[in-house]
C-alpha cells in the first residue's frame, strides 16, 4: 500500500524510493526470493525527530482531549461536537519521535523548537497537502480517512522527503463509509480493531503481550486486504 500511496504522492512531495525501484527489487528477489513483496529499496536520510499526525475527525486521543476543554493541542474548538464528528479543517497535531515507549504529542510551537521553524513549517504544510489529496481519493472508494502519521527527514542538503510508511493501515484510522454514524466509536479497518480486543481482555499491558486467537489475526487480515483493494483500485 505503500508504494502505491508513494507513486501517487510523487507529483506533490519527494519521497524515499530510489530511482528504479521496481527493477532493482526484481534483481535481489532473485537471490533472496524470501524477499520478494517484502521490501524496499530507499534513500539513507536523517529522519526528523518529530512524527506528523493530522487529524480530520474527532477520535482517538484527540476525542479524549476534547471532552477535557474543548481543545486539542491548543487548538480551539467548537462546543457540541461529538466522538467522530468531522472537524471543519483538517488539524496537525505532531508527536515526538521515542526512542522506547510512546509518542508524547507536542504543540506546533514545540515542534519548531525541536526541528526549526522553516523545516516544521514545510513539514505542516506537505502533511496537509498530503491528507486533503488522500481524503478526496479515498472518498471515491467509500473509505474515511479519519487521522493519519507521516514522517519526514532530510538529505545532506536538507531537501525534505517523505519516508517509512505512508496512508496505511498501521500508520492511519480509517472507516468504511458506508458504516460510518457519528456520535459513537467506529468500526475500525486499521490496528485499533486489534487495540479494542486487547480491552476487552485481563491484561496490564507490560509485556509480554497476550497471544492473538486467529478469530482476532484473521479479521483484522481481512479488513487490511478490503482496504488494501479498494485503495489501489484507484487509478
Amino acid at each position: 500500500m505503500s508504494l502505491y500511496w508513494f507513486d501517487q504522492l510523487s507529483s506533490i512531495t519527494r519521497h524515499h524510493l530510489v530511482e528504479n525501484h521496481e527493477d532493482r527489487c526484481k534483481a535481489i528477489s532473485k537471490e533472496f526470493p524470501e524477499l520478494n513483496g517484502r521490501m524496499m529499496i530507499v534513500k539513507k536520510l536523517k529522519p526528523l525527530s518529530i512524527e506528523a499526525i493530522v487529524r480530520g475527525y474527532l477520535a482517538g486521543s484527540a476525542w479524549k482531549d476534547y471532552q477535557k476543554n474543548q481543545t486539542i493541542l491548543g487548538y480551539e474548538l467548537p462546543a457540541g461536537l461529538v466522538e467522530s464528528s468531522c472537524l471543519e479543517q483538517p488539524l496537525f497535531t505532531p508527536t515526538t519521535k521515542a526512542q522506547s515507549g510512546h509518542d508524547i504529542p507536542i504543540s506546533v510551537n514545540k515542534a519548531k523548537e525541536l526541528i526549526g521553524h522553516s523545516v516544521l513549517d514545510k513539514v505542516q504544510e506537505l502533511s496537509l497537502e498530503i491528507f486533503n489529496f488522500a481524503t478526496k481519493r479515498l472518498s471515491e472508494c467509500g473509505l474515511i480517512l479519519a487521522d493519519t502519521k507521516f514522517e519526514f527527514g532530510l538529505d545532506e542538503n536538507n531537501q525534505i522527503y517523505l519516508i517509512d510508511e505512508v496512508l496505511t493501515p498501521d500508520s492511519s484510522r480509517y472507516w468504511f463509509k458506508e458504516n460510518y454514524v457519528v456520535g459513537e466509536p467506529q468500526d475500525p479497518v486499521d490496528k485499533q480493531f486489534i487495540r479494542d480486543y486487547l480491552n476487552t481482555i485481563d491484561w496490564d499491558k507490560r509485556p509480554p503481550a497476550p497471544a492473538l486467537p486467529s478469530s482476532v489475526t484473521e479479521e483484522t487480515l481481512k479488513r487490511y486486504e478490503k482496504a488494501f483493494q479498494l485503495i489501489t483500485s484507484l487509478n
